[in-house]
């Protein structure tokens, strides 16, 4: 199957929360986008996180991507905006960054799919060997 974009999350900052909040229109709307992209594509392979790991004293980052974050959890949007989805979602080892740092991969599935994605990771995993690998030991 050929790569997809990811199912629509409103970028307007209003329709996403109202999406998040659990008004029953945008939830539908929301839904219905999902089951439409899942109709087309088996799995959704997303990151688990926008950045890599950081500095456990350090509470969040203060910006990702450019642009600043205003919360704690402006951090993990890729994984909070796949949890309202409320489809099955697993995340896997995926290597390593440059400075030797771990970086993980979601595979989201369909609703009711929870299977085919245990059987992706485990795939994913198996083809990989990222599971096996263990970070260097940090330098000090």
């Amino acid at each position: 199957m050929a790569a997809a974009p990811a199912p629509s999350v409103p970028e307007d900052r209003h329709d996403r929360r109202s999406a998040l909040s659990g008004r029953p229109a945008a939830r539908s709307r929301l839904h219905l986008s999902t089951v439409d992209f899942f109709s087309r594509y088996d799995l959704l392979l997303a990151p688990v996180s926008q950045v890599a790991p950081f500095e456990a004293e350090r509470e969040y980052p203060e910006a990702v991507a450019g642009r600043p974050t205003e919360s704690y959890l402006d951090w993990m949007r890729s994984c909070y905006l796949i949890s309202v989805l409320g489809v099955p979602a697993l995340s896997v080892p995926a290597g390593f960054t440059p400075g030797g740092l771990p970086v993980g991969l979601q595979l989201i599935g369909p609703p009711r799919a929870d299977l085919a994605v245990l059987q992706a990771g485990h795939a994913f995993e198996g083809a990989t060997g990222h599971g096996r690998r263990r970070p260097a030991p940090p330098t000090a």
